[in-house]
């Protein structure tokens, strides 16, 4: 058994690579490098392989697994990549190209799962509730994407989408996604769908940060704009407890940090719960941009 968890975070401006010891679950190397993925597939995979060999020198050791946070889904039937914000993956059997370059085993998730499972591991989820069975981690940031835990392994379902709680339609008729369809989750408490509903209700153009700073200071707009987000989180939230039912939901990107949706949150979910109380903790992350290189170590725990 390898001593080491190597997981590698392939972000469309950076690739990281972790190492974790396996003993105590410390970081002993930790490396980056630019993707530059405009320069095409086979640089992108150079590039890894560049780093790994890195990471390989330091450690005087190379990896018998690496895990791969990626910025897209590998499609379970088809054996290639699908729905890369970088294109040069989309198409490629990059599990199968990587694991050749590598000489070594490749598991690969998305960057929302990997997400979910490095704070269902090594952080806030493990900290509030060790024992947790269901972790349910969530990314609202420019989009809304998501990862579930369970019993420490990623769910990653049989078409390779679970977790994609972003693109179910949660206003009809709202906004176009870029999915296809019409009022998509993603669309209205994303932060991008915070600031269009801003700027319709104001006509003024503000980015979310400000738009929570005039929500503080009695800005009528803002707060509306708020109100909302609690709403339709509160709707499908509850959504995802009544299916799930997680001991842990943990909230990273931009929108997770706004105090409003943990201080509204109870008061959202409940209406809509087949409950009558909410035990489920709902929680922001402890390991920040480390969530993904981390999530993805996690991938060969």
């Amino acid at each position: 058994m390898d001593r080491y968890y190597w997981g590698v975070d392939l972000g469309g401006t950076k690739i990281e690579c972790a190492v974790i010891e396996r003993s105590t679950d410390k970081c002993i190397v930790r490396e980056r490098i630019a993707t530059e993925s405009d320069q095409g597939y086979s640089h992108i995979l150079n590039q890894i392989k560049l780093l790994i060999d890195r990471c390989a020198e330091q450690l005087g050791q190379r990896p018998l697994a690496v895990g791969f946070g990626t910025p897209g889904t590998l499609d379970p039937h088809h054996g290639v990549m699908k729905n890369c914000n970088s294109t040069a993956l989309n198409g490629k059997p990059l599990d199968k190209d990587l694991s050749l370059l590598l000489d070594a085993q490749v598991i690969l998730a998305n960057d929302a799962n990997c997400f979910a499972l490095a704070e269902a591991h090594f952080g806030a989820a493990k900290r509030v509730k060790p024992n947790a069975e269901v972790v349910f981690g969530i990314i609202m940031g420019t989009g809304v994407g998501s990862g579930i835990v369970v019993n420490g392994k990623g769910l990653y379902g049989c078409h390779g989408i679970a977790g994609e709680w972003g693109h179910n339609v949660i206003e009809p008729n709202g906004a176009l996604c870029y999915c296809g369809q019409s009022g998509c989750l993603e669309t209205v408490i994303s932060g991008k769908g915070l600031e269009r509903f801003y700027f319709e209700q104001s006509g003024v153009e503000l980015s979310l940060p400000e738009i929570v700073e005039r929500a503080a200071g009695n800005d009528l707009h803002a707060q509306a704009t708020l109100a909302r987000m609690s709403h339709y989180f509160g709707i499908a939230a509850a959504q995802i407890i009544n299916v799930l039912d997680p001991d842990v939901i943990v909230i990273g990107g931009g929108v997770g940090n706004i105090d409003a949706l943990y201080q509204q949150a109870q008061q959202a979910i409940l209406p809509h719960l087949f409950n009558g109380e909410l035990n489920t903790q709902i929680v922001k992350p402890d390991l920040g941009d480390s969530a993904g290189v981390f999530g993805a170590a996690a991938l060969v725990k």
